[in-house]
């Protein structure tokens, strides 16, 4: 995509990072899915062993996740490495520290209090997965920098110029692609008015790209020119629709993931801080009962 530098494709050190997450997600899947499976065979338990083991190695690492947190806001902590290396340990930690606490547990329930702090991890678990994700639709990559809305109106300039040769070859086209997304700085809609509005521009972008290309391919098709440039021009024509419809998405979207992520922000902490007051109410009812 033209534009903005941060919007050109990823250098290969980042296509690695991006591999050695999904590589990492499909191991803790496994893991979890195995454990899952042999859960009635209690090879481990959270009384002794290397079960308890688990659980204190569990814990620990869900009260490490603090770190990235402080790092941020402490000015003390400012010169001890980049944040994002933080953020990055701190999303790890995310992940393995409840895959520890449920092999711990042997992927089965408990007491009271050990199913509260059970439970209370897995929904800062899940919540940390929905503020990830959420991140992701605001930020240039998982570690980039925030998406400005400024940014993406020069980006969406600069797909549709990318569009004249195909719209003066197919005019048809500049119909299927009118979207009209808003821009503009001085917007602030309500969340439930910008997410009708996302809706509906994820629905006509899904619509005018399957009609944009339709016709291009029916007229590419009638036009006579050799196979290698009905090929050639099909993909390039493909390509260009899909980067114009994909700002447009991103426009419509930014303004429902920053009020999101705001809103998760104010939830998340409040359940982390449950999270520990439960882990240390099951901690002293292990050890005193």
């Amino acid at each position: 995509m033209a534009g903005s530098p941060r919007f050109r494709s990823f250098s290969f050190s980042s296509a690695m990072l991006e591999a050695g997450t999904y590589i990492f997600a499909v191991l803790v899947v496994y893991m979890v899915a195995t454990g899952w499976g042999a859960r009635g065979e209690y090879h481990l338990s959270p009384e002794s062993g290397f079960g308890y083991a688990l659980g204190i190695i569990g814990g620990v690492l869900m009260l490490l996740l603090m770190g990235y947190p402080l790092r941020k806001r402490l000015r003390s902590m400012r010169s001890w490495g980049a944040l994002r290396n933080w953020f990055r340990i701190h999303m790890i930690l995310g992940v393995v520290g409840p895959v520890a606490i449920l092999f711990h547990c042997n992927f089965n329930l408990g007491s009271v209090n050990s199913n509260v702090a059970l439970f209370s991890m897995l929904a800062v678990a899940l919540s940390g997965l929905a503020g990830r994700y959420i991140y992701s639709q605001i930020h240039y990559g998982l570690y980039g920098n925030e998406i400005k809305l400024r940014e993406l109106a020069q980006s969406l300039e600069s797909t549709h110029s990318l569009l004249n040769r195909i719209i003066r070859e197919f005019p048809r086209v500049r119909r299927y692609l009118r979207l009209d997304v808003d821009a503009s700085d001085d917007r602030a809609p309500s969340l439930g008015r910008a997410a009708s509005n996302m809706l509906h521009t994820a629905y006509k972008s899904r619509m005018a790209y399957i009609l944009s290309m339709h016709y291009v391919r029916r007229e590419i098709a009638r036009s006579g020119w050799s196979k290698r440039r009905q090929i050639l021009y099909r993909k390039s024509a493909r390509q260009r629709i899909r980067a114009y419809l994909k700002t447009c998405r991103m426009v419509a979207g930014l303004a429902v993931f920053e009020r999101l992520f705001s809103m998760w922000h104010v939830l998340h902490l409040p359940l982390f801080f449950f999270l520990v007051i439960t882990a240390i109410a099951h901690i002293i009812a292990v050890h005193m009962y």
